[in-house]
């Protein structure tokens, strides 16, 4: 695909015209990549921005971040969802003070070895900030190499993604972190997601086999997905005159280690619900209202009922917080910071 070569030489001048602006664009630190290519997993870039900062200005280096009270690092993640990408930020972090000396890694294998690092996050940091020819391949570039290249093979396929790596391998310019960039910029905007293809404004478009077979729009291909499981769950916000109920998740498995407010498997109507609470020793007194929310994970749903609920006295296996206190010290995930309305 002797084309394919062109393509550093057309994304370079482009992205350097076209770019976004921001803020981990600043500069090339590589504890600022770090922490916004984790931040953006998942997760759109304007939701991201403002965490980003708020972070950076709680937590402005390595040794901060190793050293940081797991409260604070929750709520600085507070709606973030995915979790254990902080938790595992702080462990990496401990590693680099332990074997590093408090210096980021620059060789793709160390930066690899990091908790929370994989393949693409390590290639975006060797790239940006040490300006090594690694590939970041990600949704975004995989699909505008399946468009230039017109390629219907599954994008989430392994085998898709290495044969990707290995042909950007090979034309990996000297300006190699702003390739990178480049790649992720035309796959986030002319080239993104869930709409059709800019292709009339594409720098790439004499090149694009897509485009040339009238095929772009209907690439990339994905494998079908699994239907996600549904799960039921009766949430209760119980209030004793200024404070509220909360408990701690397990600390494995979803959500790990997080406040959350009392809940139970499955919906329950009004008389079950009281039950409930009456079990727990909290002498309900009145049901304040109820109303039905949703929260999708990866592979899970769940379809939540939630019940405001004043009880007679504090107790229970809970921690009892005031409003303020949930708002500046308690992370709630957004599962459960839905039905937090104060």
């Amino acid at each position: 695909m002797a084309q394919f070569s062109e393509l550093p030489g057309l994304l370079l001048p482009w992205y350097r015209e076209n770019r976004r602006e921001l803020p981990w664009r600043s500069d090339r630190q590589p504890y600022h990549i770090w922490l916004s290519e984790i931040m953006l997993q998942q997760t759109r870039v304007e939701a991201v921005k403002g965490y980003y900062t708020r972070f950076l200005e709680a937590l402005p280096d390595i040794p901060a971040l190793a050293q940081c009270d797991d409260g604070l690092l929750h709520k600085l993640w507070e709606g973030l969802g995915y979790y254990s990408r902080v938790r595992n930020l702080k462990k990496a972090a401990q590693i680099i003070m332990d074997q590093h000396g408090g210096v980021f890694p620059e060789t793709y294998a160390d930066v690899l070895s990091l908790p929370g690092v994989g393949e693409y996050t390590a290639g975006a940091i060797c790239s940006i900030a040490f300006n090594q020819p690694t590939p970041a391949v990600d949704g975004n570039v995989l699909r505008v190499v399946s468009r230039l290249t017109d390629d219907p093979s599954p994008i989430d396929l392994p085998e898709t993604k290495r044969r990707v790596s290995k042909l950007l391998a090979g034309i990996y310019p000297k300006e190699a972190g702003a390739f990178t960039q480049a790649l992720m910029e035309l796959g986030a905007t002319l080239c993104g997601p869930n709409r059709a293809p800019d292709c009339e404004r594409c720098p790439c478009q004499h090149i694009c086999l897509g485009f040339q077979m009238g095929t772009a729009d209907t690439l990339p291909v994905k494998s079908p997905k699994k239907p996600r499981r549904q799960e039921d769950r009766t949430v209760f916000i119980l209030s004793c005159g200024s404070c509220f109920a909360l408990e701690k998740r397990p600390d494995r498995g979803l959500l790990a280690g997080l406040w959350q407010f009392p809940n139970v498997i499955g919906k329950l109507d009004t008389q079950n619900a009281l039950d409930v609470v009456s079990a727990m020793e909290l002498h309900p007194r009145e049901i304040l209202r109820e109303v039905e929310k949703t929260h999708i994970f990866t592979h899970i749903q769940w379809n939540m009922k939630g019940i405001y609920l004043e009880v007679a006295e504090t107790g229970g296996d809970f921690q009892w917080f005031t409003a303020d206190e949930i708002n500046t010290q308690a992370a709630l995930p957004t599962a459960f910071r839905q039905f937090w309305e104060r």
